[in-house]
């Protein structure tokens, strides 16, 4: 198989997957997301400096 043909085929597969809704789910909100992971942060963050008073 030459790289040729095997990038032909990532190709046509890469345009199959994108018919299909591109992979993307309808309940993943991105907004929800990033918040949701920034708050957990925060609240990771705020924990660790609780457990480190002595610095």
């Amino acid at each position: 198989m030459s790289i040729h043909s095997a990038a032909a085929q990532l190709v046509t597969l890469a345009a199959e997957g994108e018919e299909h809704g591109g992979g993307n789910h309808e309940s993943l909100n991105p907004l929800v997301t990033g918040g949701s992971a920034f708050i957990i942060l925060l609240l990771l963050l705020w924990i660790t400096t609780r457990f480190n008073r002595d610095r």
